[in-house]
């Protein structure tokens, strides 16, 4: 299809607005699925960061690497194992989710924004304390080396994007039992076992988000968001009130692995985050359509 010089103008000027009304905001992007496999997608969301940051837009890229955990785990022998959609992480496997998420998941991204033209900086939740996590315990199941945050340390990516560097972050975290023990009188006694802990890369997101008093949050998935019937996608709900949430749940109409998606967005509204959103990653330039077009896609939540 053949775009016309006027239909190119239009569109500019249809963004404008958008331009000046996010212009020095915060947006923060949870970046998984399709979009991070398929190359011509995975690009389309390279060129969407670098435009976004380029206009004066803060983007921090948070991103998870599953199908390259899984890629890993399976040349190295190591069994993949999920309890309650999350993967169970032992020793060896939290080996690999180091070295995949924070070695060549982190460091792929990072060059292809800087081969495209913008300027990122690495982080993972190891770097200056960035993500603070305890070993989850949920109903007496053990996941092994997945934790659940306690702190985000904001100031390392506040640091990066105030000298116009774009923040990309992977979601492994340090350990608080890392830290040393301190007796009565104030003096270091020694350190528990050292730990690194597989984080939830939307749970992440969702509380760097909070911390940043961003704008938006954005959840890339491969769905087309929040659907009526999770079989039609012509069922989308476009916009959800927090306040309806729990009412949808007791439908079904949010249910199974949607579920922690929608709680983590209504965990940064309630945190101060403006609007989150669901969209549809398979879909080249969903981040631009959502961010700088009236129509917007997916599903916005609301307070």
């Amino acid at each position: 299809m053949i775009i016309s010089n006027l239909d190119k103008a239009k569109v500019l000027n249809q963004a404008l607005p958008y331009i000046q009304k996010y212009n020095k905001k915060t947006v923060v992007i949870k970046y998984g699925g399709n979009a991070m496999v398929n190359e011509k997608l995975r690009k389309a969301v390279i060129s969407d960061v670098i435009l976004l940051s380029l206009v004066g837009i803060n983007v921090v890229l948070v991103h998870g690497g599953g199908s390259e955990i899984t890629d890993m785990t399976k040349k190295l022998n190591i069994e993949t194992k999920f309890i309650n959609g999350l993967r169970y992480t032992d020793e060896n496997t939290i080996d690999v989710v180091q070295m995949v998420l924070a070695g060549k998941t982190n460091k792929d991204l990072v060059n292809l924004i800087g081969l495209q033209g913008g300027s990122a900086i690495g982080l993972s939740g190891i770097d200056s304390g960035l993500i603070k996590a305890k070993k989850l315990e949920e109903n007496g199941v053990d996941y092994g080396y997945v934790g659940e945050i306690t702190d985000i340390n904001i100031k390392p990516v506040i640091d990066l994007l105030e000298n116009g560097y774009i923040p990309v972050i992977a979601t492994i975290a340090q350990g608080i039992d890392n830290e040393p023990k301190i007796d009565a009188n104030d003096i270091a006694i020694g350190k528990e076992k050292s730990a690194v802990y597989n984080i939830n890369a939307d749970t992440a997101a969702a509380e760097i988000a909070i911390k940043l008093k961003a704008e938006k949050l954005i959840l890339l998935t491969d769905i087309k968001g929040l659907m009526a019937d999770v079989k039609d996608e012509d069922t989308l709900i476009p916009v959800v009130k927090i306040s309806e949430v729990e009412d949808l749940k007791n439908k079904g109409i949010i249910s199974g692995g949607m579920i922690p998606k929608v709680d983590c967005c209504v965990s940064a509204i309630n945190g101060g985050v403006n609007r989150t959103h669901i969209i549809d990653g398979r879909i080249q330039h969903s981040i631009l359509i959502e961010m700088l077009s009236d129509e917007g896609i997916g599903t916005m939540f609301i307070r």
